[in-house]
This record gives structure tokens, C-alpha cells and sequence, in this order.
């Protein structure tokens, strides 16, 4: 049946291979720079927590033959200190050899020292399992949404996406696009007609202690927040910036006239993609106009859509702005103190990005 046990260094490579064959789906052979990689996020983190640590599940012939990654995460309810963790990279190879070994990992995972348990990547077989060990799945921070800029040019990216000889026909989509905005009716956001918003708020590019900075400030309102330590926060911020597979990163904040700070977007993307948004932050009540001073940069920049994640905080502005809503993950949360689930239920949490495990650069870039 195997055992269960605490991720020791010296399991590091037999990681970084599963890694490689089950989540990037590829046979190259794992490279140092992704083992270190992996020690630096798992092991040897300014955060890292004993108690709360990543496991693997060592076969009877002495192969680690599963992994769950585990980051342990400070966070606020309220006026309360809690231990969160957040658990990402799920793997088990071999699923005939032992069925169950994904499910007693998870089971192991959760009767561990932490409060809250937290992942944003559950695809519909964790989700599952999850479910079966007693954890809610929180909708509102599990739809993705996705705004098309530029119609032809969005089509023609998703054939691409699967035929990559496809891209050769993206240079015809462009006089179509061109075709499609001057028949936009008027300046309100249609994904149809790929109308952007006008006469937003201006933007600029800005850097890490900034966003450092600004993403404390603006998460303080929030019931559920973590309490990040500086040295952790800015290698987070610094970590979230690159997104090889994805493209170039943006990130900018909005500011009004006078040059008042109103809020923050960040994603990657290269002109001519759809890009991934990772994060948007707001200062009270001006999240639409932050939206807006996005879209009209990604459409400047020559973006042909924009996809992100959902939060409680977003839904309303997406809303009445022509996005289209899909599911591809979920977020979930496990408690056993059902008061510090209520602010997850309520929207009232900070959840997902920066407050997640899609910072990490195993998610989104390279490591050759």
C-alpha cells in the first residue's frame, strides 16, 4: 500500500520527474534549475512551517511514486490569527498500482496542524476527493471569465491553440477586426462588436516594492486576508512576474488625474494572444474603472482577448461589461471550525492569485 511521509530533500528529483511526465505531460527529463526550483518553493521557503509541509507517497519499493506541494500561508479572520495552507501540484503515478494513494495523500494533507486548507486548481477529479473529505467549493471564486477584444483576430488564436500551422492565417483576421470596429455600436462594451471603454483612467507600469506595497494595502479591507512577511511577499510578487509559456508580463497601476493611486492589474501576454490576467486590485468602489483602464491598455497593446479568475469583489463590474463566464477549476476551502469558513461563503476572503498557489512559477513557466 505505501507509505505516506514528509517531502525530504533527498526526494527532490524523483518530484521534479513527476512533475515533468504527469503535469507538463512530457518526456524530457526534469532539469536542475526546475529541482532547485522546487526546493527553494517546498523546502526551503522564507515561510516554510514543519508542521505544515509538503508530503509524498513512497511506493514498498521505495519509489516516491506521488506528491502533494504544500505552502504554508499566515492569514487574518477578522481580528484572529490563523494557519493556513495552501496545496497545490497533486500527483500520483501509476493510479492501478494504488488507487487510493491520491486519496490518502489528501486525507493526510488535511488532518495536518493548519486551520484553513486552500487550493484554486482542483481540476474535476480533485474536486472529487475534496468533496468527499468534507471541504466546499466556493463558486464565486471558481468561474473564469474571459472578455474578446478583437473577434477575428480571438478565433483565429483559439485554431492556432489547436492547430498551431493555423497561426499562419492570423495576419487575415486583422482588416476583419478593423471591419468589426467601425461597425461597433457606439462606446458600450459589446463582446461582439469588441468595443473597448474610452476616457479611462491612466496607467503605468509599475514595480515590485509597489506592488508589494499597494497589494497590502488594498487586501486590508478584507475579512480573510494573509499576513504576508515582507521578505515572503516580495519573493511572491517577484515570482508572479514570470509566466515564460504565457507570454510578456503587464502590470500597472491605475491612477486618477492627479495621480492618486485607484488600483492594480497585472497579466501576461504577448500582442496577438489572449492574455492571462493574474490579478486585479482596487481601492474601494472604483473596481470597474480599473477594469476598464485594462481593457483599454490590452486593447492599445493589441490583445485579442483577456481571461482571468473570479472574485466575489469582480462579479458585479464583469457583469455589466459583456465577459463571458466558464469553469475550468475550483477553488475550495477546508475548515473544521465552521466560523472561519462564513467569511469564504460571504465573498468577504481574499482568495485566489496572489493569495493562492498561481504565483508560483510552476504554473506558467519555464525551467530549462
Amino acid at each position: 500500500m505505501g507509505e505516506i511521509r514528509a517531502l525530504r530533500q533527498a526526494d527532490i528529483s524523483a518530484v521534479a520527474e513527476l512533475f515533468q511526465r504527469i503535469l507538463r505531460k512530457t518526456r524530457r527529463p526534469a532539469t536542475h534549475a526546475l529541482e532547485a526550483y522546487l526546493t527553494g518553493l517546498f523546502i526551503e521557503a522564507p515561510d516554510h512551517d514543519p508542521e505544515i509541509g509538503s508530503l509524498v507517497h513512497v511506493h514498498n519499493d521505495g519509489r516516491v511514486t506521488g506528491f502533494i506541494g504544500v505552502m504554508p500561508l499566515p492569514m487574518a479572520v477578522e481580528e484572529r490569527t490563523v494557519r493556513a495552507a495552501v496545496c497545490g501540484s497533486l500527483m500520483v503515478d501509476n493510479h492501478t498500482d494504488d488507487p487510493f494513494a491520491g486519496a490518502r495523500l489528501m486525507r493526510a494533507f488535511l488532518s495536518g496542524s493548519q486551520d484553513i486548507t486552500l487550493t484554486e486548481t482542483a481540476n474535476d477529479i480533485s474536486t472529487a476527493m475534496w468533496r468527499k473529505l468534507r471541504a466546499t467549493v466556493l463558486p464565486d471564486y471558481s468561474l473564469e471569465w474571459l472578455r474578446v477584444i478583437r473577434p477575428a483576430g480571438f478565433v483565429a488564436e483559439m485554431a492556432a491553440n489547436a492547430v498551431g500551422a493555423a497561426r499562419l492565417l492570423s495576419p487575415l483576421a486583422r482588416p476583419i477586426d478593423s471591419l468589426i470596429r467601425r461597425g461597433a455600436p457606439g462606446p458600450r462594451l459589446s463582446c461582439l462588436a469588441a468595443a473597448v471603454p474610452e476616457g479611462t483612467f491612466p496607467s503605468a507600469e509599475v514595480d515590485d516594492e509597489t506592488t508589494a506595497a499597494l497589494l497590502t494595502k488594498w487586501t486590508e479591507a478584507y475579512a480573510v486576508r494573509p499576513l504576508w512577511q515582507p521578505e515572503n511577499l516580495r519573493r511572491i510578487v517577484a515570482e508572479a512576474s514570470s509566466k515564460a509559456l504565457y507570454g510578456e508580463m503587464v502590470r500597472r497601476v491605475v491612477t486618477t488625474r492627479d495621480g492618486r493611486p485607484l488600483g492594480l492589474f497585472l497579466y501576461h501576454g504577448d500582442p496577438g494572444r489572449i492574455g492571462r490576467v493574474f490579478q486585479i486590485l482596487a481601492a474601494p468602489g472604483r473596481i470597474g474603472e480599473v477594469i476598464d483602464s485594462m481593457l483599454a491598455h490590452a486593447n492599445e497593446r493589441g490583445m485579442v482577448a483577456l481571461r482571468g479568475r473570479t472574485q466575489p469583489v469582480l462579479l458585479e463590474a464583469l457583469l455589466g461589461r459583456r465577459f463571458v463566464f466558464l469553469h475550468a477549476s475550483s477553488s475550495i476551502v477546508h475548515t473544521r471550525d465552521p466560523t472561519l469558513l462564513e467569511p469564504f461563503l460571504a465573498g468577504k476572503a481574499f482568495f485566489n492569485g496572489f493569495a493562492g498557489e498561481s504565483w508560483s512559477r510552476l504554473i506558467g513557466d519555464r525551467f530549462d
